[in-house]
C-alpha cells in the first residue's frame, strides 16, 4: 500500500488549495501543508501541458532543503485551464469572470494539472489533461454562479464540483478530479512508481 511505502517520509503538500488537501487526504496520506508564495509568471515560449509543468516545478524547487529534514517528500501542483492557444486566468473581478465564462459557454476546453515531486535526491514531473465540454450558458445563470460562488480563486472561474458543474458541463474527456484540481489516480501511481523499491 502507498501509505505504508511513504510512512517514513515527512510529506509537504505544497499547495493552499482546500480542494488538494482533500483529495491528497483521500488517498490515505498524512501531510503538512505548506504553501508558497512564488511569481506564477512563465516564459513565452511555453503551452498547454509545459506551463503546468514549469510552474508546479517551480513551487517545489522554492522549497529550501537546508530548512527541511531529510526524508521530506515535497508535493507541488499547478492547474492551469487552456482555451483556444491560451491560458485563462483566475478572474479578477465579476466582469473578468463573467467573459470567462461567455467564451467557455457552448464550448471546449482543456483543464491540464501539473504534479512535481521532490526529494533531497530526486525530482519527478507529470501532468494530466482534461477535456471539458460546457453547455450553452446563458447570462442568468452565469451571473447567479458568479454571484452565489465567486469563483476569483479558480483558474477558468469555475469549480467543476459546483452548482455550475451539476448545471453546465455535458461530458468530460479524462480525470474528473483532475478538473476538481488534483489527478489522484495518476498521483497514486506515479508516487509508487517514485518509491519503487
Amino acid at each position: 500500500m502507498l501509505a505504508d511505502r511513504l510512512k517514513k517520509y515527512h510529506i509537504v503538500l505544497a499547495s493552499q488549495s482546500p480542494r488538494r488537501q482533500q483529495l491528497l487526504k483521500n488517498l490515505g496520506l498524512e501531510f503538512e501543508v505548506r504553501p508558497l508564495q512564488v511569481d506564477e509568471s512563465y516564459p513565452e515560449n511555453l503551452e498547454r501541458s509545459e506551463i503546468a509543468v514549469y510552474l508546479s516545478e517551480l513551487k517545489a524547487r522554492n522549497f529550501d532543503f537546508g530548512q527541511l529534514c531529510e526524508n521530506c517528500l515535497i508535493i507541488a501542483a499547478d492547474t492551469i485551464v487552456w482555451q483556444d492557444g491560451q491560458v485563462l486566468p483566475k478572474p479578477q473581478d465579476h466582469n473578468e469572470a463573467f467573459r470567462i465564462l461567455r467564451n467557455l459557454s457552448g464550448n471546449s476546453h482543456e483543464v491540464i494539472t501539473g504534479v512535481t515531486f521532490r526529494t533531497i535526491e530526486k525530482l519527478h514531473s507529470f501532468y494530466s489533461c482534461t477535456k471539458v465540454y460546457f453547455k450553452p450558458l446563458t447570462d442568468e445563470e452565469i451571473d447567479y454562479y458568479i454571484s452565489n460562488f465567486k469563483p476569483f480563486d479558480k483558474a477558468g472561474a469555475y469549480g467543476i464540483q459546483e452548482w455550475i458543474g451539476h448545471i453546465g458541463i455535458e461530458k468530460i474527456e479524462g480525470c474528473y478530479f483532475n478538473v476538481v484540481g488534483l489527478p489522484v489516480q495518476k498521483v497514486y501511481t506515479e508516487l509508487l512508481d517514485f518509491f519503487k523499491p
